[in-house]
């Protein structure tokens, strides 16, 4: 009997091992096959779907089928936000070479805003893909509420962001794990933490709705 339990335990962790292998096996596969920039955000997108649908206890799904439907299907709109995205980034790091340069009391008054505007970017990217995925609302609503779940639930982003970092530790000491456990790994991470921040939310809800 309990030679059962620890070989059904050696199964399902084997099982889980070979599955997080495959999605960032494909994810690195169709970021290629979209010219890595074309390829990465819808290919991200779909990482995150299969990772929220095992969250949700869809484990039996096959999982290459829907990576490659979901890439297929959001390869546009995701190639949107990541241009959204990536144009920000661009925008943020030009005002922070920017301000280098200036030097003085200008500089120390400048860093305010441009680190405030820093972290609404940082608490926007972290959600962004998760809401993206749970959501169906419309196109610019992924960004507000990106940043609105990461700040009303900042100590569920600040937990992300730690286990992000621990993260990188192993991967570091390990880059042989890079091209089969790095990005599934991240967006486990990402999207566990967004799920819970969700359900927080939904709890709220619910509580507001009952006192009516």
């Amino acid at each position: 009997m309990q030679m059962g339990r620890v070989m059904g335990g050696v199964f399902t962790l084997c099982d889980w091992i070979w599955k997080m292998a495959l999605v960032n096996i494909l994810w690195i596969i169709f970021t290629l096959a979209g010219l890595i920039v074309f390829g990465i955000f819808p290919a991200t997108v779909a990482l995150f779907t299969v990772i929220r649908k095992w969250i949700l206890k869809e484990t039996d799904i096959p999982i290459t089928r829907v990576f490659f439907d979901s890439y297929k299907k959001e390869f546009l709109p995701a190639n949107l936000v990541g241009l959204l995205i990536g144009a920000f980034g661009l925008f943020l790091y030009m005002d922070y070479r920017l301000v280098v340069t200036i030097g003085g009391t200008v500089q120390s008054v400048l860093s305010i805003p441009l680190l405030i505007l820093a972290i609404w970017y940082i608490i926007t990217t972290l959600y962004i893909f998760p809401v993206y995925v749970h959501f169906e609302i419309k196109f610019f609503q992924y960004f507000k509420y990106a940043f609105y779940i990461g700040t009303f639930n900042i100590h569920i982003t600040i937990l992300i962001v730690a286990a992000l970092f621990l993260l990188s530790f192993p991967l570091a000491m390990f880059p042989g794990f890079i091209p089969f456990f790095s990005v599934s790994l991240m967006s486990l991470v990402m999207m566990c933490g967004a799920k819970l921040a969700f359900n927080r939310i939904e709890k709220k809800q619910e509580k507001l709705s009952a006192n009516i």
